[in-house]
C-alpha cells in the first residue's frame, strides 16, 4: 500500500463525507426537519467509496477496488432509497425531535443539531468506511478471506433487504395496525435489518483483512456493530416499541435480540422501560 496516496485519499474522503452531511444540514434547517440525515447516511458512504475508488486508481488492485466500491454503492443506494420511500411526507422523526429538545429553540438548537447529528455522523461515516478505503489501496488481488467477506456482505444485504420488505408489507396491511411484526425473518431476530447491517460491514472489513495492514481497521466494524446493537439502534427502538406495542414483551421473550436463532418455546415475559413519547 502506498502510504502517501492512502493518506491523501483519507483526507479527501473526510472532506467528501463532511460535504454530504453539511448539504443535508442545510436542507434540514430550511425544511425544519432533520430526518433527512438518515437518507444521507447511505449516500455519504456511497460518496466516500466512489471518491476512494477514483483516488486509488494506479495504486490498488483493479479487481479489489471495484469489488469494494460496488458492494458499498449497492448497499448505500438501496438503504437510502428505502429510507426515503418510507419517510416521504412524514413529520420529523421522534428520535431527532427528542434529541433536539435538549437545546433551547433558535440558533442554539441549530448549532446543537449541526454538532450532535450531522458532524458526528460525518465522522462515523468516515471512520466506519476505513476498511473499504484500505481495500481500495491494496495492490494484491482479493484472496479467499476477501471473497468470504463478499459472501458475508451478501448474507447481510439479504437480511436487510428482505427484512425491510417484509416489514413494509406487514405495515401496509390495515389489519396489522398496532400489532408486532413476528413473521418471516422477524420470527428469528427482532432486528434482521440491524443484524444484516452488521454482517455487511464485517464483510467489507474482510476485503481488507486478507493483508496484515487491513487488521489495523478492525475497530470500524466493531463501532458499527456497537451502534446497532447497543447504541442508537436496537435499544432506542426497543424502548419505543415496548411503550407502543401491547404484544412486544411476549415477542421479545421468545425472539432473539440480534443474532437469528430459533424462537424460544417457553417465553418469560420481560419488562421494558416506558418511553416518554
Amino acid at each position: 500500500m502506498n502510504a502517501g496516496a492512502f493518506a491523501l485519499s483519507l483526507a479527501v474522503t473526510a472532506a467528501v463525507a463532511l460535504a454530504v452531511l453539511l448539504i443535508t444540514f442545510a436542507v434540514g434547517v430550511r425544511t425544519g426537519r432533520h430526518r433527512g440525515v438518515d437518507v444521507a447516511w447511505g449516500l455519504a458512504f456511497t460518496a466516500v467509496a466512489l471518491t476512494g475508488y477514483a483516488l486509488s486508481d494506479g495504486y490498488g488492485d483493479p479487481g479489489r477496488r471495484l469489488l469494494a466500491t460496488v458492494l458499498v454503492v449497492v448497499w448505500g443506494l438501496r438503504l437510502s432509497a428505502h429510507i426515503w420511500w418510507r419517510a416521504r411526507g412524514a413529520p420529523e422523526d421522534p428520535r431527532y425531535a427528542r434529541m433536539l429538545s435538549r437545546a433551547p429553540e433558535g440558533p442554539a438548537r441549530t448549532r446543537y443539531a449541526l454538532r450532535m447529528v450531522y458532524l458526528l455522523q460525518a465522522a462515523i461515516v468516515w471512520f466506519v468506511s476505513l476498511p473499504v478505503q484500505a481495500a481500495q489501496h491494496i495492490p494484491h488481488p482479493p484472496g479467499a478471506l476477501a471473497w468470504a467477506g463478499a459472501a458475508l456482505w451478501a448474507v447481510g444485504l439479504f437480511f436487510e433487504a428482505v427484512g425491510d420488505r417484509q416489514l413494509a408489507r406487514f405495515k401496509a396491511d390495515p389489519a396489522n395496525r398496532g400489532r408486532v411484526m413476528d413473521r418471516g425473518l422477524w420470527r428469528y431476530t427482532r432486528h434482521p435489518n440491524y443484524f444484516g447491517d452488521a454482517c455487511v460491514w464485517w464483510g467489507l472489513f474482510l476485503l481488507a483483512a486478507d493483508t496484515p495492514s487491513g487488521w489495523a481497521f478492525v475497530l470500524s466494524p466493531i463501532l458499527m456493530t456497537y451502534l446497532l446493537a447497543f447504541g442508537s439502534g436496537k435499544p432506542m427502538l426497543e424502548r419505543q416499541m415496548g411503550a407502543q406495542r401491547p404484544g412486544w414483551a411476549e415477542y421479545a421473550a421468545r425472539t432473539s435480540g440480534f443474532l437469528p436463532l430459533p424462537p424460544r418455546r417457553t417465553p418469560t415475559v420481560q419488562s421494558f422501560p416506558r418511553s416518554r413519547r
